[in-house]
């Protein structure tokens, strides 16, 4: 018999011995030291970078308050800072203990990636909510239409805004929704115009009832002298002259003082004796057929031939 030579285990121990003879040669203590000095570096730095940014980021919260920046997009603002700063610091504390960031940074682009094509819905209301800060078509207080709800606002975040409606319904509205729609400021300006439209008969004096319509506009101490109150004919209807009297009042006193202008209107007019006309319709009753015959003898002969028909005789009767 021929004898056999394994040299397959005696490489796989050579390879041990080499392993073992390179374990042995390390200096445990000193790699303990390294890695401990960097772990402790990289902690002071995440502590102090973090305690930085948090002041950092209130320091310029109070500056753009001075500044007269408004709240909401101060507020805004000092947190994006706050993360910027924050991943600057985890990014610089990694670098400190040897993890390479460049890797990291790819790793973290392709799952950003991955989650914006999951998230594009919600990344369109941080978009929009981006931009209501920033260009502010409104703030919290105003009173608004928005996405064809009307209310008063009451918070707008980066995901959606809040508005609480006059009948003390709180509507929140995703933001990507109001800023593709129309958006209508009634608080934008300090004033507000009220339009209040009557009709008066054609036989009534126009002069007359525009100056009883100017009268009570200058009357009545929640409308504004500047600018002037204007009354203007604007349609001739079926049955009555529309005119529209124009008037401006602050925006806290609109409801109430269009209120009580258009009750003011309807006890004047009356009390100076104008009309106030209303839609009428006349009803034509013709009392005969389209042959000219009366209505009352077809009526009378379908009654007669209905009722008094005389009845056949029996078969076999005399």
């Amino acid at each position: 018999m021929l004898p056999v030579t394994l040299t397959a285990p005696t490489e796989q121990r050579q390879e041990a011995a080499a392993l073992v003879r390179e374990i042995r040669g390390i200096d445990w203590l000193q790699l303990l030291e390294t890695w401990g000095l960097r772990l402790l570096a990289a902690i002071v730095i995440f502590v102090v970078g973090r305690w930085l940014a948090r002041r950092l980021s209130t320091g310029l919260d109070r500056v753009m308050g001075r500044a007269g920046v408004d709240a909401t997009l101060g507020g805004f603002l000092r947190n994006i800072a706050y993360a910027i700063m924050l991943v600057l610091v985890i990014m610089t504390a990694l670098t400190a203990i040897g993890i390479p960031t460049t890797s990291m940074f790819a790793v973290l682009g392709a799952a950003g990636l991955a989650v914006g094509l999951a998230l594009k819905d919600s990344l369109s209301n941080i978009a929009s909510g981006v931009m209501l800060i920033v260009l502010r078509p409104f703030r919290a207080g105003d009173h608004v239409v928005a996405a064809g709800q009307e209310g008063t606002v009451l918070e707008i975040r980066v995901f959606q805004t809040r508005l609480r409606a006059f009948d003390h319904r709180v509507v929140i509205l995703p933001n990507s929704q109001i800023t593709t729609a129309p958006i209508v400021n009634y608080s934008a300006l300090p004033q507000r115009r009220m339009e209040v439209s009557v009709g008066v008969g054609y036989d009534d004096d126009l002069q007359q009832a525009r100056a009883v319509l100017l009268q009570i506009a200058r009357d009545e101490p929640m409308v504004l002298d500047d600018p002037e109150p204007v009354v203007r004919v604007v349609n001739l209807g079926e049955s009555s002259v529309d005119l529209v009297l124009h008037a401006f009042a602050d925006n806290a006193d609109f409801v109430e003082a269009r209120s009580r202008v258009i009750e003011a209107v309807r006890n004047e007019l009356i009390g100076h004796g104008l009309n106030i006309p209303y839609p009428q319709r006349d009803l034509h009753v013709y009392h005969s057929d389209a042959d000219g015959r009366p209505i009352a003898d077809i009526l009378l002969r379908g009654v007669a031939d209905d009722g008094d028909r005389a009845p056949k005789p029996l078969a076999g009767s005399p």
